[in-house]
């Protein structure tokens, strides 16, 4: 008993004192510029673009088309925008069931488009180059598009069409529905054959080729060909890749390679047909890829999702056959830009969410843009991706987000952009400054901001163990979260000269979200503690595990906690002062994201803003069972890799 006593007694000495420094440091409001490696990053805001954009958004078709509605080679779109994306590391799984986070719902408004007599004129293949893309419902919207940009080819010339089908586990759905859409377009083409006399001349206009893709390449028609039934059987052949590959890049490299010299021989225009829901693994190869598109002047029009917002990764969940577990394997899935705008941490640990950025992946895009193709962004519900955001409405006002657009320059012009700017260098310095991921495209990272916040023990012993470990990583975030308010308070007056509404946006998010986290991070540590003292047994049999939450509650520490900090660190200050700090930094953390609100509405930054708001400041605990069955993963259960 004394022993478990005197444990207690370091445990609390060790986060206490942490604790007040923190408080102290918040004080003195110190002013350190830290060695921070310059990070290179982009925005879409530059005098170069001048071309004006549109939405189109697709309504879900389920009736062959009888009349001739041909748009132009790309409908520009301010929603679809760019992302940088990838990574060629081990997939990484997640199988706490408390990991997931409560969602927002956000309203948007509608916009008025242009109208159909205006899209649908003729510019000719690759003669549009923009930030080329449609916002469809479905499949079925999209397998309507392109039909019309295959009618619009083929009345220059006949065309071959290349699909190139991710082979992910997580596309099996798609695939099939594709699939049994796919009768249309060749049905479609067969009415506009009849109704198009230019067409109509051209005999078979239109063959058509299946290939899958993950770590390889796989063919599945052995010659292109018009037969919808042998199409559609091919795309059910296609396998499923256990690699978590999905090399687009060398893939498409391969299709110009087999291909172009058989469309030339049959005076054909090839197109490619991309669909994946995950951003490519070999993005490094993304802008050879481009100038081999352009050489062969072969359009890429890719089938895809929206990019999570400012950050490479999202979760899907996947239930074991073996005992019905749930797991959430991480998938690649943006970010929007070349490089990430966003802090990549949470407060906590490393993010866990699936907001959208209301814009395709970088590498996605970018591609599409450069081969004078279109990328379909499919914003519909996922029912299997997981995380805070992941089933709200997926969609924003397109006049809104005119102004928030990524520019889709390559890496290296972004980079040297963003360096030439020293706001955007700030901002890039933050963010790699409080990275606790390993991703290629951020210079540095920190593990030690990975914080446990799940899955601690109800023994005694092992908890304070953890704790202690906790409390120490919470300490030193806080730390940091200083430095970092420090540094972009003294250069607030920078962002008065960014002419970008995207990175002043980055910039009054991430102030906002440091203020908060150091907040919460304070708010942790108290609730750490006080449990760590009275270390209540659960109230149910069957939990076996302690798990940290947000909270709107705040925890005010009473007075046998603050005497604590008094003798430990021989304070002088009374508990009122000690409170009335803790209500300031909570106000001006508030205050920043009210800002957000009101600077930047009705985009991803108001979005996460709101969030971050509706969830407060505060931290809980509460007592969970973890099914042990868990520690079969690897054994018994064999998670794939999407």
């Amino acid at each position: 008993m004394h022993s478990q006593t005197r444990n207690v007694s370091a445990l609390s000495t060790s986060i206490l004192i942490h604790t007040v420094v923190l408080v102290v440091l918040w004080v003195l409001r110190i002013d350190l510029l830290p060695a921070i490696p310059d990070v290179v990053v982009e925005t879409f805001f530059n005098e170069e673009q001048t071309q004006e954009k549109f939405v189109k958004e697709l309504e879900e078709q389920t009736e062959i088309s009888e009349t001739q509605n041909v748009n132009a080679g790309g409908v520009v779109s301010t929603t679809i925008g760019g992302a940088g994306t990838v990574q060629v590391a081990q997939t990484q799984i997640d199988t706490s069931e408390s990991l997931k986070e409560p969602d927002v719902e956000v309203n948007i408004t509608d916009v008025t488009l242009p109208g159909q007599e205006f899209l649908g004129e003729d510019l000719g293949v690759g003669e549009v180059n923009g930030e080329v893309g449609a916002v469809v419902e479905g499949y079925g919207a999209a397998l309507s598009r392109i039909t019309q940009e295959l009618v619009r080819l083929m009345r220059e010339r006949k065309v071959m069409a290349v699909w190139l089908f991710d082979e992910s586990e997580s596309m099996k759905d798609d695939q099939k529905e594709i699939a049994t859409e796919f009768h249309k377009v060749y049905e479609e083409l067969g009415i506009q054959q009849d109704q198009d006399e230019q067409i109509k001349k051209k005999g078979e206009v239109l063959t058509t080729s299946i290939l899958g893709f993950g770590d390889r390449i796989n063919v599945l028609t052995k010659t292109p060909t018009g037969d919808v039934k042998k199409i559609q059987q091919a795309i059910h052949r296609i396998g499923i890749d256990r690699t978590g590959n999905e090399n687009m890049c060398k893939s498409i490299a391969a299709v110009l390679d087999q291909f172009t010299p058989l469309a030339r021989k049959q005076k054909r225009q090839l197109v490619v047909i991309v669909v994946s829901d995950e951003s490519p693994t070999d993005h490094v190869q993304i802008e050879q890829a481009i100038q081999r598109v352009k050489k062969a002047a072969a359009p890429i029009y890719i089938l895809g999702r929206e990019a999570i917002f400012g950050y490479p990764y999202a979760r899907i969940r996947w239930k074991d056959p073996v005992y019905g577990l749930n797991h959430w394997v991480r998938i690649d899935r943006g970010p929007e830009t070349a490089f990430p705008e966003c802090l990549q941490y949470d407060g906590m640990h490393a993010r866990w969410d699936a907001f959208s950025s209301g814009f395709g992946p970088y590498a996605h895009v970018r591609l599409a843009k450069h081969s004078g193709g279109i990328f379909f962004m499919l914003p519909g519900e996922e029912e299997q991706l997981d995380g805070a955001g992941a089933n709200e409405a997926r969609r924003f006002a397109a006049l809104a987000m005119k102004e928030y657009e990524p520019l889709l320059l390559a890496r290296r012009d972004y980079a040297q952009q963003v360096s030439s700017r020293p706001f955007r260098v700030v901002i890039s310095n933050i963010i790699a400054r409080l990275n606790p991921n390993d991703y290629p495209l951020i210079p540095s990272h920190d593990p030690k901001l990975n914080i446990q916040q799940h899955h601690y023990s109800i023994e005694a012993a092992e908890f304070r163990r953890q704790a202690v470990e906790a409390g120490q990583r919470a300490f030193r975030a806080m730390g940091l979260l200083s430095e970092a308010i420090a540094i972009l308070d003294k250069n607030e007056s920078l962002r008065a000269g960014e002419n970008s509404q995207r990175w002043r946006a980055n910039f009054d998010l991430i102030r906002s979200q440091c203020y908060a986290y150091r907040v919460r991070l304070f708010q942790f540590l108290l609730v750490l503690d006080k449990h760590a003292v009275e270390f209540p047994p659960p109230k149910q049999p069957k939990s076996n595990r302690w798990h940290f939450n947000r909270s709107r509650k705040m925890i005010t520490p009473d007075d046998g906690q603050y005497k604590r900090v008094q003798v430990q660190l021989k304070l002088k200050a009374k508990r009122e002062s000690f409170l009335a700090e803790m209500k300031d930094q909570q106000n001006r953390a508030t205050q920043l994201f009210e800002l957000v609100l009101a600077e930047h509405p009705g985009t991803p930054w108001a979005r996460r803003a709101r969030w971050e708001l509706d969830h407060g400041y505060g931290m809980a605990i509460r007592e969970g069972f973890h099914d042990p069955r868990y520690r079969d993963v690897g054994k018994r259960i064999k998670v794939p890799k999407f």
